[in-house]
């Protein structure tokens, strides 16, 4: 029990199966799990939070009191496009190009999908659209490349075209205008023009949402997207944040709730556009596995993480998060937030497998999932489908009796049937080889997966450290790990809650972008940038928004810390390629000398020295300035090695555990994780019980306990 001053940082990571809990205080850190209530996500969030409370051995309002920080990372927004409940919303843009949004890019079809779906031409569809075409109107309006007026915007056009779209039933409004990344005048016009008809103070007020304020950047279709899907989610998230405000605050909470961002931050929920939060689960796992690497003085890890639903693969290269994907699919949609690169397909423990038909009966697992409710047909709570999770048991790698540490209890029977019914006898085998081959194809998808992605962005997975996390993840690294090639497994401790732990690692943090194109090396008189306030002018005015709102954080400009990234290109080039800035305004020709090797060094990297062309001119097409706060990082309390022998208590029992067709059942060691000390090795063949998790130490494989309480387990002679 802590002392009455001490603060605690607690993190929240709401998954498709679970809701995760992390709570740390003095180096000391507790867990806790909940199902997640999609229903209602605060219904989860509470019962998780009146857990910690009961551990802390604190009344709920005592333990809210004594919370310094609370991130919590959010699923809302993708439910409510998952479900389309979204309001009914009108789009303003720039006459003659109302059917944007509807003609998409050129695969804009196959956005969001699966390579199976994408495979299935003769069924796929373009997604339903977020705005009717009815509900889509042009003003005429126009301004040219450099943000120069060609058309004036007529008031009374705007009135007409708001009234019309009223009357059709809007709910909230997107305006997105052309070129306006670079002068949003019109775009704010017609704000203006709206919030004077429906003020405030009027029943009938409703948001509206400028493409230039949540997206500056070129790209008239992800632009147009990123403005429909924020404003989309917008009205249901605050909605639901607001009333977990409320309810915290009822029980005396008086701190903001700060959300988890996709770009790599936190900020208050008052000050987050709602778009920044898809996705942030993995993103804060990822930000867990840096600090772990930190801890560990590993500086190349491959990020993995194995739900209950879903299965994610992120890239920590020399000790950095430099993979970004800036023009990430939402759902079906495809926007320009510049959000951390994070893989995710659909293969947890609730993986349901099932038999391809259409495929000659080939088995199949994913991308469906059981989900929490119903769950695995062992839950016991009505699901009727084959998971993994169902095979798991079956085969004996997870001791029915202490799942989730023993809150929940499962039933092998239900999984030998159910396994039984849909899988074994349409393939004519019986349950167990049956359940082996759903662990086995399960691994074999994962691990190419991680294969691909890592080696098609030019790395050897060889020299990379496998960091498995998620609830099923120790169960299944030593699976996968031999499709990626490496021999190295780091299982953390707090493996089955670490999108929560992440959360609580990550900083205040946001990501102010602008596009605009400006020659550094002029191809045509081979020479450099000359006027420097031109690049400066735009990183000046990113620098100042970002002063402004971190100062409504409660900071003030000496606690903030800016870096640079910049998307350049050759002059003759369509792809951009991302560079650090070296300095963050230009002083003088050296300092533009120094930007353009910077990406001439980069590029050779990527593609080699050999395919570098300076001569051809050096843009700049875009600029993102990140803006944190930097704080004391999240302490971790370690521990010293005592030795490679484990003690005797720490092995509880021998349980039949299937590992191979050929062997049946074998005799396997089942080692109790809480009574392990560091520097504790186990040979496998054997399985490591933890409270929420499970790890399990296949034949050629050794498990050593480090001095963090992470797993560390390794590919050693047979």
């Amino acid at each position: 029990m802590m002392s009455e001053s001490t603060q605690y940082t607690v993190g929240i990571d709401v998954g498709g199966t679970f809701t995760d809990f992390y709570c740390a205080a003095e180096g000391v850190a507790v867990t806790t799990k909940t199902p997640t209530t999609h229903y209602d996500l605060s219904v989860g969030f509470m019962q998780g939070m009146r857990k910690l409370a009961q551990v802390q051995e604190l009344s709920f309002d005592a333990f809210l009191a004594r919370i310094a920080s609370l991130r919590y990372s959010t699923t809302l927004g993708t439910n409510v496009l998952i479900e389309r409940n979204g309001p009914k919303l009108g789009l303003f843009t720039t006459a003659g190009f109302e059917d944007t949004i509807f003609i998409g890019r050129a695969r804009s079809w196959a956005d969001g999908l699966s390579l199976q779906q994408c495979r299935d031409q003769a069924r796929i569809q373009k997604p339903e659209p977020l705005i009717e075409p009815e509900m889509v109107v042009g003003v005429r309006e126009r301004l040219d490349y450099s943000g120069k007026v060609i058309t004036p915007l007529q008031r009374e056009e705007v009135l007409e075209k708001l009234q019309a779209l009223v009357d059709k039933g809007a709910q909230g409004f997107v305006v997105s205008l052309l070129w306006s990344f670079i002068n949003p005048q019109h775009e704010e016009m017609i704000r203006e023009i709206i919030e004077d008809e429906y003020p405030e103070d009027y029943l009938g007020s409703m948001p509206v949402i400028l493409s230039s304020a949540i997206s500056p950047k070129a790209g008239e279709y992800t632009r147009t997207m990123t403005a429909v899907v924020n404003s989309y989610i917008h009205g249901v998230m605050s909605d639901e944040i607001n009333a977990l405000e409320n309810e915290l605050r009822d029980f005396g909470y008086t701190r903001p709730l700060t959300l988890v961002h996709n770009t790599g931050g936190t900020k208050k929920a008052s000050r987050t556009r709602a778009v920044l939060t898809h996705n942030a689960g993995p993103v804060a796992g990822l930000h867990g596995a840096a600090t772990l690497g930190q801890l560990s003085e590993e500086h190349n890890i491959i990020f993995t993480d194995m739900g209950g639903t879903s299965f994610d693969i992120g890239l920590i290269e020399k000790g950095e998060i430099k993979t970004h994907d800036f023009i990430p699919v939402i759902d079906r949609w495809r926007t320009n937030i510049p959000a951390i690169e994070v893989k995710s397909i659909g293969a947890g423990g609730g993986s349901i497998a099932w038999i391809n038909t259409l495929m000659d009966n080939a088995m199949e697992v994913g991308p469906q999932s059981a989900g929490a409710m119903p769950g695995p047909a062992c839950y016991d709570q009505g699901g009727q489908e084959p998971t993994v999770t169902d095979a798991d048991l079956l085969l004996g790698f997870y001791n029915p009796e202490n799942y989730l540490g023993g809150e929940m209890l499962l039933d092998a029977d239900l999984a030998r049937d159910v396994i039984s019914d849909k899988i074994a006898e349409p393939l004519g085998i019986d349950p167990f080889e049956a359940a082996w081959r759903i662990r086995r194809l399960v691994d074999a998808r994962m691990g190419q997966e991680v294969y691909n992605e890592v080696a098609l962005k030019g790395h050897d997975p060889r020299n990379f450290i496998l960091l498995a996390c998620g609830g099923a993840g120790g169960a299944h690294a030593c699976g996968y790990s031999p499709y990626i090639g490496t021999q190295r497994i780091l299982a953390p401790g707090q493996s089955s809650v670490f999108g929560a732990f992440g959360a609580s690692t990550m900083q205040i943090k946001e990501v102010w972008e602008r596009s605009r194109a400006i020659r550094m090396y002029n191809w045509a008189e081979q020479k450099y940038l000359q006027d420097l306030e031109v690049f400066n002018g735009v990183v000046a005015a990113m620098k100042k928004s970002a002063i402004r709102d971190l100062r409504l954080e409660g900071y003030a400009e000496d606690q903030i810390g800016f870096e640079l990234e910049l998307d350049m290109r050759y002059g003759s080039q369509y792809k951009l390629t991302s560079v650090e800035a070296p300095a963050l305004l230009l002083k003088n020709s050296d300092d533009v000398s120094a930007l353009c090797d910077a990406f001439t060094e980069r590029y050779s990297e990527i593609y080699s020295p050999e395919a570098t062309f300076p001569s051809g001119g050096i843009n700049v097409e875009t600029f993102h300035l990140t803006a944190s706060i930097i704080k004391p990082a999240l302490a971790l309390q370690g521990a010293e090695s005592e030795g490679p022998e484990p003690g005797a208590a720490a092995l509880l029992c021998h349980r039949p555990v299937y590992w191979e067709p050929q062997q049946g059942f074998t005799d396997t060691p089942i080692y109790d994780y809480a009574l392990l000390r560091p520097g504790n090795q186990i040979r496998g063949p054997a399985i490591v019980e933890a409270a929420q998790t499970t790890y399990v130490v296949a034949h050629g494989w050794r498990f050593t306990l480090d001095n963090w309480g992470n797993a560390v387990i390794e590919g050693v002679p047979v």
